[in-house]
C-alpha cells in the first residue's frame, strides 16, 4: 500500500529537488497521545504541506510559511508550523534521507558555578559557532556530585550541530585554563577559566558519554532532572520571545541584562502551547489591541523564561526592558531592551512583569513549565 507521500509524489510529480519529505510527530495534549503527520517542504518558495497519517487526509494545504528554513529540517530536530510544535522523527523518503542527512550529534554544554556572570558571552559563542540549543535549564545539583559543582547554580544545555561533541570540545579547550591560555588562545577555557577546576564549562568526551550526560540533565522518562535555581522571592519575570531566540540574540540580551547589574536567578528554554499562552497574557485581553498577535508570537517557536532579582539599589526591571513599542522605545529610551533588540510592537524581544504583585504569579509558571 503506497504511502500518503508516495501517492502524492505519483499523482502530482515535481522535480525532487522541489520538495523534501519527513515524518513528524506532535503530541495532542487533550488526547494525551501522539499524532503523526507526514510534512512536505518545497526550499523553493518555502511552503509546507501536511498529511494526517492516521486519518489518511490533509492536514495543511500547501501554504507558504516563512518561519521554518531548509536547515531547520533534520531528523531529531523540533520545528514549529502555525504554533503546533513537531518532533521530525524521520525522513519521508530516501531521496531526503540522502539530501538533508547529516552528521549531527547532540552534546551537553554545561557552564558552571565560576562563569555565570558571562552566560550571555558563552551562549553567544556557541550561537556563533553554529550550534543550536536545544533545551537550556538553570540548575541547582544535589551534593552526590563534586563539590565545586554544587558551589552555585549551573546551566545546562542540550546543544546540536555537525559533529557536535567534538566541535564543542574543540571550542572549549584543554581541561587546565592555563593550558588553554598557551595551547588554545582563542577557546573557552582560555578566555573564561582560571585554573583546572575553574574552567567555565564541560562538555563530554564521546557521543556515548553526551547521551548519558544529557539523560542525566534532561531525562527522557519524562522526569524533571536537578532542580531549577528560582528563589520565588524579590524577583520579576523576563521571557526572551522566540524571534529573538531564533534570530541568535539570546546570548546578547542575557550579557546585556547582566551588565546592568540585574541578577538572573533561574533560566529555562521551553516551547508555549497555545492555549498555555492565553492563560498566561489574560489580563492583556481586551485591553491591548494586539493580544492575539503577541499570543501568536509567544508560541511560534522556543523561548527563554528568566527569573530576575533587582540588584541593590533597586532599578526596575520593566523600566529597563522598555516601552512595548520598539519605535517609541527608541525615541524615548534608546538604551533599553526592546529599543535594541525589538523589531515591532508584536516582536520586541523580551516579555517583561508589567506590575510588580505580579512577579512571582508569572516566574512559577514560567520556569516550572
Amino acid at each position: 500500500m503506497l504511502s500518503v507521500i508516495a501517492l502524492f509524489s505519483l499523482l502530482f510529480f515535481q522535480s525532487q529537488d522541489d520538495r523534501f519529505a519527513f515524518t513528524a510527530e506532535w503530541y495532542d495534549p487533550n488526547a494525551s497521545l501522539f499524532r503523526r503527520y507526514e510534512l512536505l517542504y518545497y526550499p523553493k518558495d518555502g511552503s509546507v504541506e501536511m498529511y494526517d497519517v492516521k486519518n489518511h487526509r490533509t492536514f495543511l494545504k500547501r501554504t507558504k510559511y516563512e518561519s521554518l528554513h531548509l536547515e531547520d529540517l533534520f531528523v531529531g530536530n523540533k520545528i514549529t508550523v502555525f504554533s503546533r510544535h513537531l518532533s521530525l522523527v524521520d525522513y519521508g523518503d530516501q531521496y531526503t534521507a540522502r539530501k538533508l542527512g547529516s552528521r549531527k550529534e547532540r552534546t551537553l554544554a554545561l557552564i558552571k558555578p565560576d562563569a555565570m556572570t558571562k552566560i550571555g558571552e558563552l551562549i553567544d559563542i556557541i550561537i556563533n559557532a553554529g550550534f543550536t540549543i536545544t533545551k537550556a535549564k538553570m540548575m541547582v545539583l544535589s551534593s552526590e556530585l563534586l563539590q565545586f559543582i554544587t558551589s552555585g547554580p549551573i546551566v545546562a544545555m542540550e546543544i546540536l550541530g555537525d559533529d557536535a561533541v567534538c566541535k564543542w570540545k574543540t571550542l572549549l579547550g584543554p581541561a587546565n585554563s592555563a593550558v588553554a591560555q598557551t595551547e588554545a588562545p582563542d577557546s573557552i577555557r582560555a578566555n573564561f577559566g582560571q585554573d583546572g577546576l575553574r574552567n567555565a564549562a564541560h562538555g563530554p568526551d564521546s557521543v556515548a558519554s553526551a547521551a548519558q550526560e544529557l539523560e542525566l540533565f534532561f531525562p527522557s522518562s519524562g522526569g524533571h532532572g536537578p532542580a531549577n535555581s528560582a528563589k520565588f522571592t524579590n524577583s520579576t519575570c523576563c521571557i526572551i520571545k522566540p524571534h529573538a531566540v531564533n534570530e541568535g540574540l539570546a546570548g546578547k540580551i542575557i550579557k546585556v541584562i547582566i551588565s546592568e547589574g540585574f541578577q538572573i536567578s533561574a533560566l529555562q528554554m521551553f516551547n508555549m502551547e497555545r492555549a498555555n499562552v492565553e492563560e498566561f497574557y489574560e489580563i492583556y485581553k481586551g485591553v491591548v489591541a494586539e493580544y492575539m498577535e503577541m499570543v501568536t508570537e509567544l508560541c511560534s517557536g522556543p523561548c527563554i523564561a528568566m527569573e530576575i532579582i533587582q540588584p541593590e539599589p533597586p532599578k526596575v526591571f520593566r523600566d529597563f526592558c522598555g516601552p512595548s513599542d520598539p519605535e517609541i522605545a527608541r525615541h524615548l529610551r534608546p538604551a533599553t531592551l526592546r529599543a535594541v533588540f525589538g523589531k515591532n510592537k508584536i516582536q520586541n524581544a523580551v516579555h517583561c512583569t508589567d506590575l510588580p504583585e505580579d512577579g512571582l504569579l508569572e516566574v512559577r509558571p514560567a520556569t516550572q513549565t
